[in-house]
């Protein structure tokens, strides 16, 4: 039996994701919170008691976006601690998913909450209790894999499987073969990641994967490339670079 905290600015959503979990059998006991620094308290709380101790919490939800110190904020402080409890964050924003992860999330779920995407959510925290952080395989970052959020569901793309990303403010849009998944991320520290992996700026807006270009075009003093499909302008800044690349590889 479970042990929980649930921690929500907005009063409506605190009391039904409250409603929810009292309601699955695999909780013991659920509490609520209405801002971090009061979860904070009551964490502190239950690290002092210990995992056996009588304030114990095995597992926080936890909203992201709160007055003050806020979600991601908050699961950061945890990481610090030799025996937190496990995190799963609430959100009504898909774009945090890569932070939340990086925390070690166990689950990262969209609002309006779904009585069985919860369900699923509680079904890993019960999985994972009590297994040393250092061997929850699931948590730790994939450097092969990025996850992206996609109907209120955390799937996991495949970075072979990303042709092109395209620079959207401070975030980027990752295309594949089967569609696109927008995720908060700059562009240029994608490049940085994965630079070692094939992948090359071509344009201030384009980073392209050299396994996927299927065509490099001349036209009039202009480059482009045709990557899944799509062709791209390459800047006169890496058309160079990039010649010298795809001749390499060739």
């Amino acid at each position: 039996m479970l042990r929980a905290l649930a921690v929500d600015d907005e009063r409506p959503s605190l009391e039904e994701l409250l409603y929810l979990l009292t309601a699955d059998p695999r909780i013991g006991a659920v509490e609520g919170a209405g801002d971090a620094t009061e979860a904070l308290r009551r964490i502190n709380r239950a690290l002092e008691s210990g995992p056996d101790g009588p304030d114990a919490l095995d597992v926080v939800f936890l909203d992201i976006q709160m007055p003050g110190l806020d979600g991601l904020d908050l699961a950061r402080l945890l990481t610090g601690f030799a025996h937190p409890p496990l995190v799963v964050f609430v959100t009504a924003h898909e774009d945090f998913a890569v932070q939340a992860f990086d925390l070690k999330a166990v689950d990262y779920v969209l609002k309006p909450v779904r009585k069985e995407r919860l369900a699923e959510a509680v079904r890993r925290a019960a999985a994972l209790r009590g297994t040393p952080a250092a061997r929850i395989p699931v948590h730790e970052p994939d450097p092969d894999q990025l996850p992206v959020e996609l109907g209120g569901v955390t799937r996991f793309v495949a970075v072979d499987d990303i042709t092109h990303v395209e620079a959207q403010g401070d975030y980027a849009r990752l295309h594949t073969g089967r569609g696109s998944h927008l995720v908060r991320i700059p562009l240029s520290t994608l490049e940085e990641r994965w630079r070692a992996r094939g992948f090359v700026r071509i344009h201030r807006r384009h980073l392209v994967a050299l396994r996927h270009i299927g065509e490099l075009r001349l036209d009039a003093g202009t480059v482009s490339v045709l990557v899944g499909g799509e062709e791209l302008q390459v800047s006169r800044r890496h058309a160079r670079e990039l010649r010298d690349l795809l001749m390499r590889r060739t």
